[in-house]
């Protein structure tokens, strides 16, 4: 078997922040540090350089550029993360005290990691567990045996530790992928189904349930999705949603069920599931006021090329445009099938810097990365659907593995804080993507993405001023200023 590279670790010994300037516009500075992930290279979220502005007019048609307009700016950022599932939890409870510091440390440290400020976690199990469960007793249509001791066990702990590490709010909110057995048309919690009716009024209660149990663990909600990929028949928990079953069971019993049991406050997310039928969900919902005044946002996820084709990033332009109140937010995307031996190939960062860039640029205000960490078969998993994640655990020898999704998704997470506000942003050539946000402090931050083979000069050009920048094949770069 080829042997593991462990790639640079994330415990930067002194913050990258410390070495950027507080700054708050190009006429008051002409410094931008240069943050580099690329091939072939030592440069995992490296300072590579750092460069003035200097007074630049017309650009000339063969200078490549990216520029950026800030008196323009679009949506507000709510956050960057990932998810904490069960089988986060158990990898994480393996692992040596020093690698869980580490992996701590490195995802949710401001300074010294890449400062997630996102999490979502599951309502009872998911196939990212070792095994089916539900919080009450089979049949219990009255929730009185509801208990969350199962979470208590690995994954209450592990969103302790990440607040604690975190020093500061996170958001996290939590979503469902099927309710008990007994309350389904197919009597599993597996292989999709129904909700039937009979139990629509038992089943909203059981996320009030859920919010009041975390809470009394000192973990906040922030908010829920209805439902994980309600258009998905899984070999694993899945139900199944129509639009309108959706709609209904939102306006008529879980949004009246969270207004009457005092979470009026809390954020609901509907559809959670592919940007392929993002309008037609998002129409028949926010169509219905008395739906629509209970969602605060739509939810969605990356896999819809499994019928063939490219990512339909456009559908999320569409969208906000047609419902521009409406927050869109990114609730999960994973690499599938898993490979111990392809953990360092480079096309998995590169996929979520194309995901990324696309979504925040069509109006997306957060993206949530899927299972936060893995053990080294890619699960645990209780149906063997085993995936990829930024960081895997080796539970055998305690180490930790750094893909480069890590590295691509802290190029973001890092320097584009919960707050900032999306600018106009624009390469002159496909050769390279492009976004940039501007932070409350009033840094900003653009990511410039190269896919090619071929490194790419080019001029970040800021109301008539400059700077040139190598961007090395196959790379990301955050430019801060």
């Amino acid at each position: 078997m080829k042997k593991l590279i462990l790639l640079v670790p994330a415990l930067f010994a002194v913050s990258l922040f410390a070495q950027i300037q507080t700054v708050s516009g190009v006429s008051e500075t002409k410094k931008v540090v240069v943050y580099t992930t690329a091939e072939n290279t030592d440069s995992r979220l490296s300072v590579t350089g750092e460069f003035e502005f200097r007074p630049m007019n017309q650009p000339l048609e063969t200078q490549t550029c990216v520029f950026v307009e800030p008196s323009v700016t679009f949506q507000t950022l709510l956050g960057i993360g990932g998810a904490i599932t069960d089988a986060s939890a158990e990898t994480f409870a393996k692992l040596p005290a020093d690698k869980q510091q580490e992996f701590m440390t490195a995802y949710f440290d401001a300074e010294k990691g890449i400062g997630y400020s996102l999490l979502r976690t599951t309502i009872h199990s998911c196939d990212f567990s070792s095994g089916s469960y539900t919080y009450i007793e089979e049949g219990d249509k009255e929730l009185k045996t509801f208990t969350i001791a199962h979470d208590r066990m690995f994954r209450v702990p592990m969103i302790k530790r990440a607040l604690e590490t975190a020093g500061k709010p996170i958001t996290l909110y939590a979503s469902p992928w099927s309710p008990p057995a007994f309350m389904k048309s197919n009597n599993t919690m597996l292989r999709g189904g129904s909700l039937l009716p009979d139990y629509y009024q038992s089943w909203a209660n059981y996320y009030t349930q859920f919010i009041k149990a975390y809470e009394k663990e000192g973990i906040p909600i922030w908010g829920i999705s209805i439902q994980n990929e309600p258009m998905a028949t899984q070999k694993w928990e899945s139900c199944i949603y129509t639009a309108e079953e959706e709609r209904d069971f939102l306006k008529n019993y879980l949004g009246p069920t969270m207004q009457r049991e005092g979470y009026g406050e809390k954020k609901i997310i509907a559809w959670d599931h592919n940007r392929d039928l993002l309008l037609q969900r998002t129409s028949v919902m926010l169509n219905d006021p008395e739906a629509a005044k209970y969602v605060w946002g739509i939810g969605f996820h990356w896999y819809e090329p499994w019928s063939g084709g490219a990512p339909m990033f456009d559908n999320v332009k569409v969208v906000n445009q047609a419902f521009p109140n409406t927050n869109l937010l990114f609730t999960e995307g994973c690499k599938e099938s898993f490979d111990i031996n392809k953990v360092n190939d480079w096309n998995l960062g590169e996929l979520y810097g194309r995901a990324i860039i696309n979504d925040f640029n069509n109006g997306c205000v957060g993206f949530t990365d899927w299972n936060i960490l893995l053990d080294e078969t890619g699960g645990p998993n209780h149906v063997m659907n085993l995936c990829f994640a930024p960081i895997h655990g080796n539970t055998k020898i305690g180490e930790l593995i750094y893909t480069n999704e890590y590295y691509y998704i802290g190029h973001f997470s890092k320097f584009i804080r919960p707050g900032a506000k999306r600018l106009a942003c624009s390469p002159s050539r496909s050769s390279l993507l492009a976004t940039a946000f501007v932070n409350t402090d009033g840094k900003t931050a653009v990511v410039v993405m190269n896919a090619g083979d071929e490194k790419v000069s080019y001029f970040l050009w800021v109301e008539g001023n400059a700077v040139e920048v190598v961007s090395p094949a196959r790379s990301i770069q955050t430019l801060v200023y």
